[in-house]
């Protein structure tokens, strides 16, 4: 298998595929294609591995079946490997994960587009705005409900870490570049993501990245 990803330091839902294909347990190919940098028009027109997705990163090659979009590689992934490895057992956790990372996919856009993913950056006083206050407390609202549900085998949302956990790791991230208060379960959520080896090595790689995007650095500390 190949993946195809953007810069570790922006690209969430790379990272979200990233860690689906770790989930997997199949190995695979990596290569960073690094986003909106001068020769990104010609990449994405230009790039075979690329052009089936319109340009669009993540794309996953696997022989001659191609998949992109991180949900679709998600689900791919769950059909090569078996879904349990990415979904809950119980009937009634799945179809809450289910629903957690649908919702997830689909909306938030408030979120996404005034807390962007920056993995390397720490911003203090940030003003949030009513409609980006009420996508953080709904997700809040989600995390606390999984947890007390169905997260007593472990420290993730279903306990065991599983495609939720794949799919809301960027907002663990954004969470702390912004220094968004959250209540004491979350911290301990949080922590967990933040500090699982698969997310340590893909910090690792972001902080060593020389990529910059200024779209997504406004208000974030200026770098060399």
């Amino acid at each position: 298998m190949k993946l195809i990803i953007g810069n570790k330091n922006y690209s969430s839902w790379s990272l979200r595929a990233w860690l689906a294909a770790r989930q997997s347990g199949v190995a695979f190919e990596e290569m960073t294609v690094p986003l909106l940098g001068e020769d990104w028009e010609a990449l994405k027109s230009g790039t075979d591995e690329i052009a089936p997705s319109a340009g669009k990163l993540p794309v996953l090659w696997d022989g001659d079946a191609v998949v992109w979009d991180s949900l679709a590689i998600i689900e791919y992934l769950a059909d090569k490997v078996g879904r349990e490895r990415f979904w809950p057992k119980a009937d009634d956790a799945r179809a809450m994960a289910r629903s957690m990372v649908a919702e997830m996919h689909s909306s938030y856009l408030p979120l996404r587009r005034s807390l962007p993913m920056n993995i390397r950056a720490r911003v203090e006083g940030i003003e949030i705005g009513p409609d980006v206050r009420a996508d953080i407390v709904r997700i809040l609202t989600l995390w606390a409900e999984a947890r007390a549900r169905f997260g007593k085998g472990g420290p993730y949302l279903f306990g065991s870490f599983c495609a939720a956990d794949v799919i809301y790791a960027p907002v663990v991230s954004r969470f702390l570049t912004y220094g968004i208060g959250v209540p004491g379960f979350a911290q301990a959520y949080m922590q967990a993501v933040w500090e699982h080896e698969w997310m340590q090595a893909w910090i690792a790689a972001a902080e060593a990245e020389e990529w910059v995007i200024e779209q997504f650095e406004v208000g974030a500390p200026a770098r060399a």
